[in-house]
């Protein structure tokens, strides 16, 4: 027997769509370069999507093609996201921080055949132009309305192309399981990887993130995405937005922690959602220059752990809730969601935020597993260590033209995530470590995240990242490179081994020789610590 349900196509002009229908009148709003703010309605967006998708069609995208996008976190992107995905073509956004051989090594591997690109980026394009003869035609993106001045060849002006088309166009039936979208992996090792992601994965994990122990969205939020629109899909903010009818504020072109607070001050921001290293930032801004938030009640924290002493100071000063989320580009990219259940609003807030420093427990529709090196499943006790294998329907298969990559998959089908971590009784994941960061010293594991915390929990520490170092008679030992809060009043190498004395036995300490200064923590190309850079500065200071 089966069921009679219509056979409804989960895609993204339906999202589209509720967006212009629904929730007509509500805001788009950008910060422009000069600080002022360009601002219009859904309606009004779906209207120059519709234009957009005409032009699309004009230079000669058909279903399946490739539409490559190198821009900030602003309108004319999110027109991009719809217009792409909605016409049947597949919108691939470029991030704007790889390498030269990177970035053309993804243009040509999706084989982009015409790429949108922000009027202050094409240098970054005209560097590998040569390197990439599949594009067909670059499109400029700027508010002057003229001939784009770039040695791109076939440049367009954005928005000329727009004012020569109707607002109205007729939209193909889609398949939901057709190619909605593409991203490549930040990986710190090789090529980058090809994520694609289908239309009904986008649909049912923006029904994720809505949800109340999702991002908790809904028509009365102002959200603010510092998250990145050419990774992971921002998060899958730009389709929540839509869906669910909040305002949409995007910090535009390379914004600051100054212009961030400036934002949610202006547009009274409820909702943020960024990596950890901008919100310390934010906090450091927030308190040199004696400024509030009134309206922010959650900044999302992913990427990587948010400090304890982090989550405490917003919290306390600012009565602002750090969440934490897990994900990866390969998830789309929301894994968990680090929400309290109700009963814990009566623990003491350190109890409170025990709770709060894990990762969460998995969103609905994704379902987690830890297992050993032989395979085996571990415990749900908070106590067992194994890598996390996840399924669901919105993390991928495999990866796009790289079937050499199937080491990343369990043989009955689950995605390992290569994180290790325990899951305690109630499904709250918590991340050990990556299993390439975990420090093995006299046969013990030593969590170069926990060490990371704890250093970054001390009064005047701004930023701390753990790796290993071979060691002749411990196999390896912990390193730490600090950055200060106050280079004027730093701490030393020994305030430091002394703190972590605190919370770690002295055989997982490292010695006062392992406690090195620097200026900043080398980042990847979407904010995570990168340990590959300090593991090669050690290798070569060896």
């Amino acid at each position: 027997m089966q069921g009679q349900m219509m056979d409804f196509s989960l895609d993204t002009q339906a999202i589209l769509r509720r967006g212009g229908q629904i929730f007509g009148n509500q805001e788009v709003v950008t910060r422009l370069a000069d600080g002022s703010y360009h601002r219009y309605t859904l309606k009004q967006f779906e209207r120059r999507v519709h234009r957009l998708i005409n032009v699309l069609r004009d230079l000669g995208i058909q279903p399946g093609d490739r539409v490559g996008t190198l821009c900030w976190n602003h309108y004319r992107h999110l027109e991009l996201y719809f217009a792409i995905s909605s016409m049947g073509a597949v919108l691939h956004t470029l991030n704007i921080r790889l390498s030269e051989e990177q970035l053309g090594y993804i243009i040509n591997h999706a084989d982009d055949q015409v790429i949108f690109v922000d009027s202050s980026l094409t240098s970054v394009l005209e560097a590998v132009q040569n390197d990439c003869p599949g594009v067909r035609n670059y499109v400029v993106l700027d508010d002057q309305g003229k001939q784009p001045e770039t040695s791109l060849p076939n440049p367009f002006d954005y928005e000329t192309l727009l004012a020569g088309v109707s607002d109205q166009a007729t939209l193909p039936a889609l398949d939901e399981n057709s190619a909605a979208a593409m991203c490549y992996t930040s990986g710190t090792t090789g090529n980058p990887k090809g994520v694609v992601y289908s239309h009904r994965s986008i649909y049912l994990h923006t029904m994720a993130v809505m949800t109340t122990d999702g991002y908790g969205l809904s028509q009365r939020d102002v959200v603010l995405p510092f998250v990145p629109m050419f990774h992971a899909n921002a998060w899958g903010l730009p389709y929540a937005a839509l869906f669910s009818g909040c305002r949409l504020v995007l910090p535009g072109t390379q914004p600051t922690a100054a212009t961030l607070a400036q934002i949610m001050i202006d547009e009274g921001v409820t909702t943020a959602a960024g990596v950890p290293a901008i919100w310390n930032m934010l906090y450091q801004h927030l308190k040199q220059e004696h400024l509030s938030l009134e309206t922010v009640e959650t900044l999302i924290v992913g990427g990587s752990a948010a400090p304890r002493a982090m989550i405490e100071k917003f919290d306390k000063e600012f009565d602002i809730t750090i969440l934490h989320l897990w994900g990866m580009t390969e998830m789309s990219p929301l894994g968990t969601v680090g929400r309290m259940r109700s009963y814990m609003e009566d623990w003491s807030f350190d109890e409170q935020l025990d709770v709060r420093m894990k990762q969460g427990v998995p969103a609905a529709g994704i379902e987690l597993r830890i297992q050993d090196d032989d395979g085996n499943l571990l415990p749900w006790d908070g106590k067992s260590i194994g890598e996390l294998t996840v399924r669901g329907p919105w993390v991928a298969s495999g990866y796009y033209n790289n079937p050499e990559a199937s080491q990343a998959f369990t043989d009955d089908g689950w995605f390992r995530t290569g994180d290790m971590v325990t899951i305690d009784g109630e499904g709250y994941m918590q991340i050990a470590d990556r299993s390439k960061d975990l420090i093995k010293s006299g046969g013990e594991w030593i969590s170069s995240v926990d060490m990371e915390n704890c250093i970054m929990a001390r009064e005047g520490v701004l930023e701390a990242a753990v790796v290993a170092r071979a060691d002749e008679k411990w196999d390896e030992r912990p390193v730490a490179f600090v950055v200060s809060a106050d280079p004027a009043n730093a701490p030393t190498a020994d305030d430091i081994r002394q703190h972590l004395l605190e919370t770690f036995a002295k055989w997982q300490v490292p010695g006062v020789e392992d406690v090195h200064f620097i200026d900043a923590v080398p980042k990847t190309s979407v904010g995570k610590f990168d340990k590959k850079v300090l593991r090669l500065q050690l290798e070569g200071s060896g």
